[in-house]
C-alpha cells in the first residue's frame, strides 16, 4: 500500500528585500527574494473542530520565514532555505516541510533569467 496524500500548510510568493549571498554588493545593497513554503502536517482536527488551536497558524510560519530572511546575512541561498526548514521543524509541530527560496535578480554576468533558487526538503526522522 503506498502512503496516503499528506496535509499541507502552504504559503506561495512571500516577498522580502534582504543581504543574503556571496558578493559584497549583495550584503550591501541586498535585493529582493521570494520564499514558498510547504509544512507537511496533520489537518484533520482543525478541519473537524474549525478551532485555531488544532492547527499552525500559517501568520506563525510567516513570522518564522521573516526572521530568517531578515536575520544574519548567510553566503548561499542553501543556508537561508535550511535556516527556514529548521526553524519550523524546532518550532511547530509539523512533519516535515519543503522550503524554496529564490533570487529574482540574481548577479550572474549578461545572464537573463527570472530567477535563481534553491529548494530543500527536510522531516522530522
Amino acid at each position: 500500500m503506498g502512503k496516503s496524500p499528506s496535509d499541507k500548510i502552504i504559503l506561495e510568493g512571500m516577498q522580502f528585500y534582504a543581504y543574503h549571498g556571496r558578493n559584497p554588493e549583495e550584503r550591501t545593497l541586498g535585493q529582493p527574494f521570494v520564499v514558498d513554503l510547504e509544512a507537511e502536517v496533520d489537518l484533520r482536527a482543525a478541519g473537524e473542530s474549525d478551532h485555531i488551536g488544532d492547527t499552525v497558524s500559517y501568520t506563525d510560519l510567516y513570522r518564522a520565514v521573516k526572521a530568517e530572511m531578515e536575520g544574519p546575512a548567510k553566503n548561499l541561498l542553501e543556508g537561508v532555505a535550511h535556516a527556514i526548514a529548521q526553524r519550523i521543524l524546532d518550532s511547530y509541530s509539523v512533519r516535515s516541510v519543503r522550503v524554496r527560496v529564490k533570487k529574482t535578480s540574481p548577479p550572474i554576468k549578461d545572464a537573463f533569467l527570472s530567477g535563481a533558487a534553491v529548494e530543500v526538503y527536510r522531516s522530522r526522522e
